[in-house]
């Protein structure tokens, strides 16, 4: 059969042209491309021809079966700006190259040394709490992840940096849709006040990573941790050398950001849900209660039996993952569904789009972790459900991001409640990830007895 040669989509008018309703709210023209067109979508972009695929079979053949197929998308080849070559950025043997120098720090057993920290770090913020103190549940998980990330991963104190950590995050978040822009490249050669902004940010966050490495590098100590491992790693299978600061930095950047970016805004998504679902939440903290019978913190040794606490966070990341959308860039023609992908033609594929399709979870919009019982987990196929990605460039740090999501999470809802301020409207901002809004997730506090 031969391959059609462009597949249904809207119309390109310049008042209603995709690049405005794209821009606008991403989340909610995804959702109605794959409502309105089915399957595998056109749609263009200034020059950019895409092509968004919103079927797990069409997902599978993309991310893992014909991946050399595919280079990273273009939001994640506009973040280089940011994170450099780092994990997520780099391609072919760079790429391969520095997976294998990082994988150790990964391995299941370092991760599940980590859990100690992750639940102390936890603990004591929320001893800082009082019953009744309304705060911004998002800023909260944001220091909170900040610290976990900068002591597991660089066994270094960075909460004191936090503000100025934050404050640049949310720049770089904000300035990430004019990265996004048709012909940003050129954009970026002009002295405008975003570019300005964006700059500014970026030297912020530098800052805290290559004093951490030169912290280290003077010091001359293996502590044990993924950044002594990048400093002392050597590519036994390729050249032999080690990395230069810069490559370090490259990967620093890359797992400090997505190392508590990611699991802040899933925790922030995770309380505000329970807020509204009285029953869930009264199913967790009784699975909480019956396995911490003591009142103690959870420890790796618990997760298999809080089984219930996992699907709390399975059914948050199905409805809000931190990674909303994924983009590749054909390097070479390919067919996908009975259409043709150009060389050069975008792909997107979207967790949040697809994570919502009634085919594959009836009811979609409700939050209800009894999806994911074992038994209902075998009725959907595997890429109806992807929050960490999928085939070689699936995330790395998944084990990690799952386990500190689930301790934090325990440690802190046996002792609390969380109710959304009433009157406090929580809005999706899908930039890099999917955070809450600018004015975060107000809850109030409520001690449990």
């Amino acid at each position: 059969m031969v391959a059609a040669a462009r597949p249904p989509g809207p119309r390109k008018r310049f008042l209603g042209s995709p690049i405005f309703a794209f821009r606008r709210d991403p989340l909610e023209f995804l959702t109605r491309l794959a409502r309105d067109y089915g399957d595998i979508t056109y749609f263009k972009i200034g020059p950019n021809d895409f092509y968004f695929l919103n079927h797990p079979d069409y997902i599978r053949d993309v991310l893992v079966t014909h991946h050399d197929k595919f280079h990273k998308g273009r939001a994640l080849q506009r973040s280089k700006r940011l994170l450099g070559e780092g994990l997520l950025t780099s391609e072919g043997e760079h790429y391969r190259r520095q997976r294998r120098l990082a994988q150790p720090a990964f391995h299941r057993g370092r991760i599940a040394s980590y859990g100690s920290v992750m639940s102390a770090c936890a603990g004591r913020a929320a001893a800082r709490w009082r019953d009744g103190q309304t705060l911004d549940i998002t800023g909260e998980m944001t220091r909170l992840t900040l610290a976990i990330v900068g002591k597991t991963l660089f066994d270094a104190d960075v909460e004191r940096d936090a503000r100025e950590v934050g404050e640049a995050l949310t720049e770089v978040m904000e300035l990430f849709g004019y990265l996004m822009l048709p012909y940003a490249e050129l954009l970026e050669k002009l002295p405008l006040p975003a570019r300005r902004r964006f700059q500014r940010a970026r030297a912020q966050l530098d800052s805290i990573i290559y004093r951490i490495i030169d912290e280290r590098r003077r010091s001359g100590e293996d502590r044990g941790d993924l950044l002594s491992m990048l400093l002392l790693a050597e590519d036994a299978e390729g050249d032999g050398e080690g990395m230069s600061n810069e490559q370090v930095r490259d990967e620093a950047m890359t797992l400090f950001l997505a190392g508590h970016e990611t699991t802040a805004n899933a925790l922030s998504w995770t309380w505000y849900l329970l807020s509204q679902h009285a029953e869930a939440e009264a199913k967790l903290h009784a699975e909480l209660d019956a396995v911490l019978e003591d009142g103690r913190a959870p420890t790796v040794e618990d997760l298999p039996r809080l089984s219930y606490t996992e699907m709390v966070v399975s059914e948050s990341l199905r409805l809000y993952p931190p990674a909303w959308a994924v983009g590749r860039l054909a390097i070479t023609e390919h067919e996908v569904g009975g259409y043709l992908i150009p060389k050069g033609g975008l792909v997107l594929v979207s967790q949040f789009v697809m994570h919502r399709d009634p085919r594959y979870f009836p009811d979609s919009a409700t939050f209800d972790p009894e999806r994911w019982t074992p038994a209902a987990r075998e009725t959907r196929p595997p890429f109806a459900y992807f929050p960490f990605g999928g085939g070689p460039r699936r995330c790395i740090g998944e084990s990690f991001a799952l386990m500190e999501t689930t301790l934090l999470l325990a440690t802190i809802a046996r002792r609390w409640r969380m109710r959304l301020v009433p009157g406090h409207r929580v809005e999706m901002s899908p930039r890099i990830t999917l955070r809450p809004g600018k004015q975060g997730v107000l809850v109030t506090l409520e001690q449990r007895r």
